[in-house]
């Protein structure tokens, strides 16, 4: 990834340039056509975007470099953050709202992002992943204040350490601020259909 590699994004839904944006962020090792489909599950009216993670890692690619799963390191967050923001603010100016949907890794990056500026964002969709600690933003009480953020966790889920889903499932209920709605599926570490009907319902219930 260089400053000025330009993402790759596949667009659907409206293409108003004052429409609600959600932006969709893929796990690690992925790419964005694989979760582009998504958005043929969640309601009319927001434009809705996909976007593909800059480092190539195996046959897809990543949001970030790893110390371990869900564990960013810290410069590469701050790298990516600064160039995902950057393709963000030419297709969004700040009166647009914008909420970011990520699944694992992409979740993690999509909360580092919220986490860097919370008063920028409609929401944050945070789905079978972590919220990404001690790698560089701020993650103080009251950080997400009045941000409308979902939370879906698995409690089969064995890819993201267990003992980071709990601090994060704990801080954004007891210490983030944040306008939550929480959910506990009973599966592993996959998105279903019942996930995606809820994403469509928070979504619907915000922006559409």
């Amino acid at each position: 990834m260089t400053a000025s590699t330009e993402p790759t994004a596949l667009w659907r839904g409206a293409d108003s340039p004052d429409a609600p944006l959600v932006v969709l962020l893929h796990g690690r090792g992925s790419d964005e056509r694989d979760i582009i489909g998504l958005a043929d599950l969640l309601p009319a009216g927001p434009a809705y975007a996909a976007v593909r993670a800059p480092i190539g890692e195996g046959g897809g690619y990543a949001w970030f470099a790893n110390r371990g799963i869900g564990r960013p390191v810290p410069e590469s967050l701050t790298a990516t953050v600064a160039w995902f923001r950057a393709w963000l603010d030419k297709v969004a100016p700040p009166e647009r709202p914008v909420v970011l949907a990520g699944f694992s890794g992409g979740a993690t990056f999509a909360g580092g992002v919220v986490l860097d500026d919370p008063a920028r964002f409609a929401g944050l969709a945070t789905l079978y992943a972590t919220l990404p600690w001690d790698a560089g933003v701020p993650t103080t009480p009251g950080r997400l204040a009045g941000v409308p953020v979902l939370v879906t966790q698995g409690d089969a889920d064995t890819v993201i350490p267990v003992e980071l889903q709990a601090r994060s499932w704990q801080y954004l209920h007891t210490a983030s601020g944040a306008e939550l709605t929480a959910r506990r599926s009973p599966g592993g570490h996959g998105l279903t259909r019942d996930d995606a009907a809820a994403l469509a319902t928070w979504i619907t219930d915000r922006i559409s």
